[in-house]
């Protein structure tokens, strides 16, 4: 594991300025991480199949393109994304 150190005259208020931002991102990403699964959802209902089944047969040809399958693809990756950056968010721990 990595450790970074940083250096201030006011350290207790340095720990909770990043905590505090650290808290507003986390908080930005879970509300990005909600809209992607309620769109995920959307397309999911209207197609009535499951986002790793599409994925998996989109990606061995098996459907036609479309504007609303690269949406999902994307959707779909997004949520990937968001969810390595909140699991990175989430495993950072204050030492002193």
């Amino acid at each position: 594991m990595a450790e970074l150190k940083l250096r201030s005259k006011y350290p207790d208020s340095l720990r909770q300025i990043i905590e505090s931002a650290l808290s507003e991102r986390l908080h930005s990403i879970e509300a990005g991480i909600k809209r992607t699964k309620e769109r995920l959802q959307e397309f999911e209902t209207k197609y009535e199949l499951l986002t790793e089944e599409f994925i998996r047969r989109f990606n061995n040809d098996e459907l036609t393109h479309s504007f609303d399958f690269d949406e999902w693809i994307g959707e779909s990756r997004m949520l990937a994304h968001l969810q390595q950056k909140k699991e990175t968010i989430e495993e950072i721990e204050f030492v002193n």
